[in-house]
């Protein structure tokens, strides 16, 4: 995609030819969705498959098994920044290819890993560079594929664009993690990992056949500035994240310790009502202001959390899992709306990177809090510290919504 940056009189300036931005689309573009959706199943497919590899076949512990895994999430936090320049300068579609390609790559090393006769600490080393590589094109292909679906719509759908983008990443994840078992167990870890090659490149092929849209001119703020001016958002984002990461950690060991079955119809009565109301409430963000709607779906969640915390079988967890996930639902989207208000145009992608980022964050600091507070007062608690979190970032996005009115 060549460089290029459109002023306000419509024209052109960059080291590119001149080009005429496409008409704004009604809903986000189809391709763009699809191939988020593709290349966000190279995220999820190593998820159950590499821990049993290293545990199971190279004889390391769970604490090794454990800081492999979560080398990806802190790759990913800290490429963000570089992410959302490269999406401000270029365009999300050449984002989007850069990370495609990437992700690609982290499968081809894991394929390497499994070769057999290589020694333990030269696969284990593999897969460490692989979960970096991967950590990085994920940065970069999100945050492209997301800013670019809200290019694709304008800032007024923003909202609408960030719940379709959120549904092709739940779903990809949904799809990848039994595909990815399904393939290991029957053809071991290169047929795993060549799924992980396949999906970004299936993605790359879908990208490049996309629209582009044009980069919006004007001053582009530091890194480290525009967290500065979208804190409050990734604060509630991050608080928002503890109830989900407590189901996703904790929930089997909770229904285990309760005597109680169906422990994996958690995430799927959480994925029915997220998917659910972001598919028929997807516009509110945009249509009643998204400080508003944050306010309401933490505090939903807040009570989906506390029905877990409560709950005295395991029928009315799994409702509470359901609410949570209903509460969950427009979080995103709501605060992102938000966020896009608080930065200059030609900082938007920028801005989803740091935004995105918290979310990062939540997901990594949340796991060890959440186990040191089920050691101390067992797995219930959990959920009532996911509660007390939500009920905080509710409280936090209401003072946003006040101060915003009195300016």
């Amino acid at each position: 995609m060549s460089a290029f940056v459109q002023g306000p009189s419509g024209s052109t300036t960059g080291s590119g030819p001149a080009e005429t931005s496409p008409e704004r689309l009604s809903r986000p573009a189809t391709g763009i969705i699809l191939a988020l959706f593709c290349g966000y199943l190279a995220v999820g497919l190593p998820l159950p498959v590499i821990p049993l590899f290293l545990h199971a076949q190279l004889g390391f512990s769970a604490s090794v098994v454990g800081l492999v895994i979560g080398i990806q999430f802190a790759a990913t936090v800290l490429t963000r920044g570089y992410a959302g320049r490269i999406t401000d300068q270029y365009g999300g579609k050449r984002s989007a290819l850069q990370g495609a390609a990437a992700c690609a790559l982290a499968g081809l090393l894991y394929v390497v890993a499994a070769v057999p006769g290589l020694p333990v600490m030269a696969s284990l080393t593999v897969v460490v560079i692989g979960r970096l590589v991967a950590g990085f094109g994920e940065s970069q292909f999100v945050t492209g594929c997301v800013s670019w679906s809200i290019a694709s719509v304008g800032p007024q759908r923003a909202g609408m664009s960030m719940s379709w983008t959120g549904i092709a990443m739940f779903a990809a994840l949904a799809v990848a993690a039994p595909v990815g078992m399904l393939l290991y167990q029957s053809f071991g870890l290169e047929a795993a990992m060549f799924a992980c090659i396949a999906a970004p490149l299936v993605a790359a092929v879908i990208v490049s056949r996309e629209t582009s849209y044009s980069i919006p001119s004007g001053p582009r703020l530091p890194f480290y500035k525009v967290v500065g001016q979208i804190w409050r958002e990734g604060f509630g984002l991050m608080l928002q994240g503890v109830g989900l990461s407590g189901l996703t950690a904790f929930a089997s060991l909770y229904f285990a310790a309760r005597g109680w079955g169906n422990a994996g119809l958690v995430m799927t009565a959480f994925g029915i009502g997220f998917i659910l109301i972001r598919i028929v409430l997807g516009f509110l963000p945009d249509r009643i202001g998204g400080y508003r709607v944050a306010a309401i779906s933490l505090v939903i969640e807040a009570i989906g959390q506390a029905l877990i915390w409560l709950a005295p079988n395991e029928v009315a967890a799994l409702a509470g899992a359901f609410v949570t996930g209903l509460g969950c639902a427009l979080i995103f989207p709501a605060l992102g709306v938000e966020v896009l208000k608080r930065v200059p145009p030609a900082n938007r992608g920028s801005a989803m990177g740091a935004f995105v980022a918290f979310l990062d964050i939540a997901y990594g600091l949340s796991g060890p809090i959440a186990g040191g507070v089920a050691t101390q007062f067992g797995y219930p608690a959990v959920y009532l510290f996911g509660a007390l979190c939500a009920l905080a970032g509710a409280a936090l996005s209401h003072a946003a919504r006040i101060s915003q009115r009195r300016k």
